[in-house]
């Protein structure tokens, strides 16, 4: 039996359901759908180096990789791989080709760093480290039962601030981008992240098919968001949380648990029963944050990075 490698094409249906049955069995903490995919693929500043791949073998789908280039870090040369293989089909070879093909097209894009997340498993580590990659930081998928687990009473929010959604800011989001981009470039991270195309951004995040602006809470002061709790769902009755976060003037006010936790009462109101959500290990503050909320840790990744050169 021959495992081949090659670019995914999206409009094949078939595929492009094997590809996301591959993704869900390595990786059940995110939900990915064909349209996340294909929104993915179809975004103008990331057409030129973006690729999503797939392990074939007998032409069944048993292995993904999507590979990139850090287009919001300020330092250039940063590269992301991300290679999952089917828990039932590992050991055949799919791995190893998906990473040579993905360093091989981010070496020619001019990356001279290559980070890819792996699960925390002997295993997963033993074959990143095989390939030349050191560990670094790591990052937590937790979730939370909805349907059974008692959150928080809500909380009336402090004076001068008002509770709102983004669906608010249907019009004009541009509040919401200058929000995000302060407190994204804050996350904990090895790869730097600044926000300074506001098309791209429109493009990528606001229009992501997974958003939820009815769910998604933000916490308005002196007219302008000062902190938002992004809500992704899908048809599952599955929630995620995008990215929580504080204007810089306006942390050590319960503004992250006023959002969050709003978020979740209203989306547990719309009927969804499952609340997933991740952290960097080193974030301690938002880890608490969740512990209040009821999540749990389900999973670790581990990411890795390789230098070029």
């Amino acid at each position: 039996m021959t495992v081949i490698v090659r670019d995914l094409r999206p409009d094949a249906t078939p595929e492009m359901e094997g590809f996301i049955r591959v993704r869900h069995a390595a990786l059940p903490y995110i939900f990915f759908s064909p349209e996340s995919v294909r929104h993915a693929l179809s975004l103008p500043h990331l057409r030129d180096h973006l690729r999503m791949l797939v392990a074939e073998e007998d032409g069944e789908i048993i292995g993904t990789a999507q590979v990139s280039l850090a287009q919001d870090s300020p330092e250039p040369g940063q590269g992301h791989l991300n290679v999952y293989v089917d828990p039932a089909r590992t050991g055949r070879g799919a791995g190893a080709l998906l990473v040579r093909t993905a360093e091989e097209h981010l070496a020619a894009q001019g990356a001279t760093h290559l980070y890819a997340w792996v699960p925390d498993e002997p295993g997963n580590r033993a074959f990143a480290e095989r390939h030349g990659y050191r560990p670094s930081r790591s990052a937590h998928f937790l979730v939370l039962d909805l349907a059974r687990t008692e959150l928080p009473p809500l909380q009336a929010p402090p004076p001068g601030v008002e509770l709102r959604t983004a669906a608010d800011f249907a019009d004009d989001p541009r509040p919401l981008f200058a929000l995000d981009a302060e407190a994204g470039s804050d996350e904990p991270s090895d790869v730097g992240t600044e926000f300074t195309d506001y098309e791209a951004w429109v493009a990528e995040y606001w229009e992501h098919p997974h958003l939820d602006r009815e769910l998604t809470s933000v916490a308005v002061a002196e007219g302008r968001p000062v902190a938002f709790s992004v809500a992704h769902t899908n048809d599952a009755g599955r929630y995620g949380t995008g990215m929580t976060g504080t204007a810089r003037a306006h942390r050590g006010r319960g503004l992250a648990k006023l959002v969050k936790n709003d978020s979740l009462h209203r989306a547990r109101a719309a009927g969804y029963t499952e609340a997933y959500t991740g952290n960097d290990s080193d974030n301690g503050p938002m880890l608490a944050v969740n512990k209040w909320l009821g999540y749990e840790i389900r999973a670790t990744e581990v990411r890795h990075v390789r230098v070029l050169g």
